[in-house]
């Protein structure tokens, strides 16, 4: 099984596990690799780190949130392209929309993400996108500006949208918020995405899954998630896992 997407430093912050302790709990689960993922410059060379103490199993994604996003002009672009040169940098993001905290103002949020956007084009890697509470607008920006583009739909949480994503050729991955009980309809959409469309993740440590909602999230528990999906899909896991193992190799290069 592989993990598309988590956070390795955020993981360990406050006295959590080392890296080295959630790499080893992963690999013990049967994680095979892993996408950690850049909130900013700094956390972007925090994965990059990562990748050069676990080679072969830690690849990184390299962006800058749009919660983190007050301010982002040129000198931000630069600093997260210059770490997206690095051959372990696989994906760039996680960018897009976020309205549901008011951290960062819209204007600057867009501009990081079409700067992303962009970014993304020139070095022909796959895109991760965070929205939330800005559904339509991320959805129309990604329709105006990354046509072409191999887009990756981060914990996915549009039930409603899925039939227009998938229409675009995006891919879906789910979360652990995807086996909570009231979420329903998002767990009734894992049913509907096509074998080549489907990814699962982490999004470590937040969004744990429902086995162990008591403790913070890591890389490990990303089975939990993909039992669950397998599940509602009628698939075997061995099947599931088979499935977004392809997925992840071709969009990674892994």
């Amino acid at each position: 099984m592989i993990d598309s997407h988590t956070h390795l430093d955020s993981c360990g912050a406050g006295g959590g596990p080392s890296p080295a302790e959630l790499v080893g709990a992963a690999r013990d689960a049967g994680v095979t690799r892993i996408l950690t993922v850049g909130q900013d410059a700094a956390t972007g060379e925090a994965a990059l780190a990562a990748t050069r103490a676990f080679p072969g199993t830690v690849y990184a994604a390299i962006g800058h949130h749009p919660n983190h996003a007050t301010g982002f002009g040129d000198a931000e672009l630069a600093a997260i392209a210059r770490l997206a040169q690095d051959p372990a940098c696989r994906a760039i993001g996680e960018t897009g929309l976020d309205d549901f905290r008011d951290y960062a103002p819209r204007a600057d949020q867009e501009r990081a993400f079409h700067a992303q956007i962009d970014l993304a084009r020139e070095l022909d890697k796959p895109l991760v996108i965070h929205t939330r509470a800005a559904d339509d607008d991320t959805i129309a920006t990604l329709r105006d500006r990354a046509a072409g583009l191999k887009v990756i739909l981060h914990c996915f949480s549009m039930p409603d949208r899925l039939d227009e994503c998938l229409g675009e050729g995006w891919f879906i991955s789910f979360a652990g918020n995807v086996t909570y009980p009231k979420n329903g309809d998002l767990a009734a959409a894992t049913e509907r995405v096509p074998d080549d469309r489907i990814l699962v993740e982490t999004d470590a440590p937040y969004l744990t899954p429902q086995p162990h909602r008591k403790h913070r999230n890591q890389p490990a528990f990303v089975t939990e998630t993909a039992r669950f999906v397998a599940d509602r899909r009628g698939q075997s896991y061995a099947d599931l896992e088979a499935v977004v193992e392809r997925n992840a190799a071709g969009l990674f290069q892994w």
